[in-house]
């Protein structure tokens, strides 16, 4: 029966256990340094779509302009618009 921990109580080898934890050390460097590398990619990725972001509101602003002045000038000369 499992203990409070969930542990089986299984007697594990002296020797096993060492060679275990080693394994296990370069593994987490690895994946850890993959982790870095994945975080880094997604800083990047975070600082282009801020920067997109930033663009597609500064050319949503200009287009909301042009389009208010395009109507402005439509109101004022209506006659110059009918061939």
């Amino acid at each position: 029966m499992s203990g409070p921990n969930g542990d089986l109580g299984m007697p594990v080898e002296a020797g096993a256990e060492g060679e275990d934890d080693s394994f296990g050390e370069a593994e987490y460097a690895a994946i850890n340094s993959m982790l870095d590398q994945i975080n880094s990619c997604l800083d990047h990725l975070e600082e282009k779509n801020d920067h997109l972001h930033a663009r597609l509101q500064e050319l949503l602003e200009s287009n909301r302009q042009t389009r208010l002045e395009f109507q402005q000038q439509l109101g004022e000369a209506p006659s110059d618009a009918s061939p």
